[in-house]
Formats: structure tokens, sequence, C-alpha cells
């Protein structure tokens, strides 16, 4: 008997079709086809003892386990309840009429249990494009797809769940993940931000001019880099800046739920993600971890594609190999990151803000009066690992010098958090509004063409750009930025259209541009 049960696999942010085909013949044997690889193979132990747990006989003949398409290579432990379901229906062992209407998914446990396996958010996008009736998965991959799609998702925990779910008149609406108990007790619970830990902008003493150059790069999506000596608080900046980002769209939040569900990192929290991401990786980190990678077709993201729709905060920017400086360059182009190997080429979206920071020489005090160590060669050194071509990639680059001691001692409270955050979301609906009906969603993402339709220019503002331009030998690229940081400026003020201080104030944010401002 020739039993067909309905998988998936995911490629990059999307899931593709897979056909678990398993035939039951004279002979003898279990014979695994259509290129799967360890995991996959080793799943036919755990199987077979899963279902004999479960009081399940295994056939005295040739079981063939066919993975369709057989050109496509298989990876992970996702296989294991197809396989399972399969050969009990295909043995005749149960009645199971229900099974082609549902893409399955899921790892066995020795003892029928049902793991986790990620990936889940792409596969009941899946299941809604095909038409299926709905997706059976894990308990807790059946969470991080919840409320995502239109076809129904059922949490299963135990392999005697799916067989009720799959079972003819069977009543299961209980095992639907909205109607499960740790559904409701995450919904009900008090959800907790992940930045609840982060400092608030009135905790930050002095550094009012960073604080507007932060302020101006979470409101247009903005790279930003800042550059002061140890102690000045450019990470206690960047991580308040995590504060003041408006909530995601349901478009961004798709696709960052995708990149997290994918990677395995979406189990610990229930439906969309909901917080835009801050990740901070050590300067240390591999070009494979930062940018993504893995063996054969078995690509995951990495930290570029993690922090979609959110901020990659680099410490230390300066202390990294520059061939991981380099690697940035292409995803902050073009927001998105290819990672090829010799089998396969994975596409993962990469529209991260890039917060930076560094010193400004290798002892970290120059310009501290005679406190620096460090001599002209030195400096030029440290410094020339920020390349021309990356300099023009970061929009805002922000000076930052020591608190004032009287400002330290007395202290005092700033403008807070939300405070900021109200402009910045003020200046986010302006654009979301501009940007109606195009892939564009902030001011740092307009192309040529969103360029010349958003932002004109009238007379004195060509005029006093092109003084800029002169003046600071600026390439093409930094004199888009600059009319983008422009609009985003108008932006924060309400304005309709881009006027001469606006271009003022965002040229005054390309210092690093002046070769000569360490030397």
């Amino acid at each position: 008997m020739l039993v067909y049960v309905h998988s998936a696999k995911c490629v990059g942010i999307e899931a593709i079709p897979v056909t678990v085909e398993i035939d039951l013949t004279a002979g003898v044997g279990i014979h695994l086809v259509g290129l799967a690889d360890a995991a996959v193979k080793e799943s036919l132990l755990r199987t077979i003892t899963a279902l004999q747990s479960k009081g399940f006989r295994i056939p005295g003949k040739k079981i063939v386990i066919n993975l369709a398409p057989a050109d496509l290579h298989k990876s992970g432990s996702g296989y294991d309840l197809p396989i399972a379901l399969g050969i009990v229906a295909a043995s005749a062992q149960r009645d199971l009429p229900g099974i082609e209407k549902f893409l399955i998914m899921g790892e066995l446990g020795l003892d029928g249990s049902i793991r986790y396996v990620p990936g889940s958010l792409p596969v009941a996008e899946l299941a809604s494009t095909l038409g299926y009736r709905g997706c059976i998965m894990p308990e807790r991959s059946a969470l991080e797809a919840a409320g995502s799609s239109d076809v129904e998702i059922y949490g299963v925990s135990d392999l005697e769940d799916v067989l009720r779910i799959l079972s003819p008149d069977a009543l299961c609406d209980d095992l639907l993940v909205e109607n499960s108990p740790l559904y409701r007790e995450i919904v009900e619970g008090e959800i907790p931000s992940p930045y609840d830990d982060y400092p608030d902008f009135a905790d930050i003493i002095g550094q009012e001019g960073a604080k507007r150059g932060v302020e101006i790069a979470a409101a247009g999506g903005h790279n930003v880099i800042m550059v002061g000596p140890p102690g000045s608080g450019k990470s206690s900046l960047a991580k308040a800046m995590a504060g003041i980002l408006p909530p995601m769209t349901r478009e961004e939040a798709i696709v960052t739920s995708k990149v997290w569900s994918v990677s395995g990192k979406g189990e610990s929290s229930y439906g969309l993600v909901r917080h835009r991401p801050f990740r901070a990786p050590h300067h240390s980190a591999s070009i494979t971890a930062l940018i993504g990678g893995g063996s054969g077709e078995n690509i995951l993201p990495g930290e570029v594609s993690l922090a979609t729709n959110g901020i990659l905060f680099l410490d230390e920017f300066c202390e990294a190999p520059k061939s991981i400086l380099e690697a940035l360059r292409g995803p902050m182009e073009d927001r998105k990151v290819t990672v090829s190997r010799l089998k396969a080429k994975v596409v993962y979206p990469a529209s991260f803000m890039l917060v930076a920071a560094s010193n400004p020489c290798p002892c970290g005090y120059y310009g501290e009066g005679d406190r620096c160590t460090c001599t002209p060669g030195q400096r030029a050194a440290y410094l020339s690992k920020l390349s021309g071509p990356l300099m023009d990639r970061l929009d805002l680059q922000l000076l930052m010098r020591p608190v004032d001691t009287r400002q330290l001692v007395r202290g005092g409270k700033a403008e807070p958090t939300a405070a900021v955050a109200a402009r910045v979301l003020r200046a986010r609906r302006i654009q979301q509004e501009r940007f109606a009906g195009t892939p564009v969603f902030t001011n740092a993402q307009m192309g040529s063409q969103e360029l010349e339709r958003f932002c004109p220019l009238d007379s004195p503002c060509r005029d006093l750009l092109e003084t800029f331009i002169d003046r600071l030998g600026l390439s093409a690229r930094a004199y888009s930025r600059i009319i983008k940081i422009a609009r985003t400026i108008a932006d924060l003020a309400a304005a309709p259209t881009i006027l001469p201080e606006h271009l003022a104030e965002a040229a005054s944010y390309r210092f690093l541009d002046r070769r000569n401002i360490f030397e």
C-alpha cells in the first residue's frame, strides 16, 4: 500500500513542499531514499522505537521510504513524524483519512513524544498558499506560527495527539494551538520587553549632539558610527537606541519572524516577533557567524539577517579584522545577503541598522590633551580599516567627547526615552504614508527613483549641497545619503520639503570624510 504524507523543507526563509512516500511490498528491510543526510537516516531507528513504544508493530515486509523531490537534499529531524505516520497508515494499523490534508513536521522522541523543529512559520505560510487544511507540528513550533496564517495550526506533544487529529470524525479542537493551555498561559501573562534592562535616555549624562544623531538614525533607519574615547557613553547610547525604535509593521514582523524561525531562535515566544531585534556580536565573530553559512545545503542566517528590521551593534568596530568590516559592505547596500556554496545558494534578508562604536586610536585617548600615546602612523593604521566605501555607507558619523566633569558630578535628568520615541514614531508614520504601496519602509531604504520622487531640492538647496560636495570631496553614494538624512530631519520637524538648514545639519554628520581629522 502506497501512502503520501506531506511535509516541507526551508530554503532561506521560504518553504518548499516535500512529499514523504511510504510503500510496503514483499521483501525485507527498511530503505530510505531521496538524498537524505545523516540526521534523516538516523530517524529510522528513532521512528521504529517510538512506534513500538506506542504499541505499533513494524511490518515484516520491505518498507521503501522516498523523500520527493529526489534531487533535493533533505536535512534535519523534522521528517520523523511524517515517516512514522506513513508506516502506520501503509500497514493499515490505523485509518488516517485526513493524512493528505495537512503539512506535517516534527521530531520524535523514543517514547513517542514530539519535539520542537525550526522553520514552522514558512511552513504555515506554504500550507496556506497550497490550500492545505492546516499544519500539524510540535506545540512549541505551533506557538511560533500562531496567528501568522489562515490555516488551522495544531500543536501536538505526543504521537497519539497526531493520530487523533487524523482519525475520522475525531474531536480535536483542543489541540488547535490557540486553545492550548501553554498558549493561554503565554498570552495572559505579561510579556517582558527585551529592552527593560537597557539605559534610558534620561540616564545618559551629556552627549546631546550624539543623542540628536541617534534620534535621526532611528527615525530614518540610517547606519551610524560613534567615535570617542572610553567612557564617553557609546555603548550606553547604542543600547538606549533600541528603546526609541517604533513597533514593527506586520510586513516587517513577518520577514523578521521568518528569519528567526528558520534559525531556530523563535522557540521562546509565540506568534510574530514583536520587538525589533538588537544583535550585538563580539568583534571577533567570524565571517560565517556574521554573514551566515553552513555546510552543504544547511545554510543558516548570520547576525546581519537576525538583525533584520532592527539594530546590529558592533562595539570596538576598528578592532575587528578588516575582512569582517568589508564583508558588511554588500549587505549594508543591498539589504540582503547571498550565501553560495558548491551545491546551494540561499538569499536571506539583511535590512538592518548598523550601529558601530569605535575609539579614535589604539589607546583610545586621541584628542584628549596629552593622554594619547599613539604615533600618527598608529592612528592612521587604526582608522585605515574604515575604507572609503565603508564610510560612504555609514550615514551618520558622530564624534563624542568625554562628559563634562561638572555635568557628571552634579547629575541631572535629560529628556527621557519616551519623549524621543514619540518623535521617532511620528517621523516613521510620515514615512509610512509616503512610501505606501512601495517596498520601501524608511528613508534609508530609498533608491535613486524614490530620491528623485520624494526628495526634490530647490535652487538654494542644490547650491548648498554643491558647496558641501566640493568642500568634503564626497562620493555619489555619500551625496545621496546626505539627502536621505536631510529628508529624515525634515520629517522630524514635520516639514513637507527639504530646507537648506536640514541639508546643513545632515552634512555636519560626515566628519570622517575629512581625511586629516585624526592626523
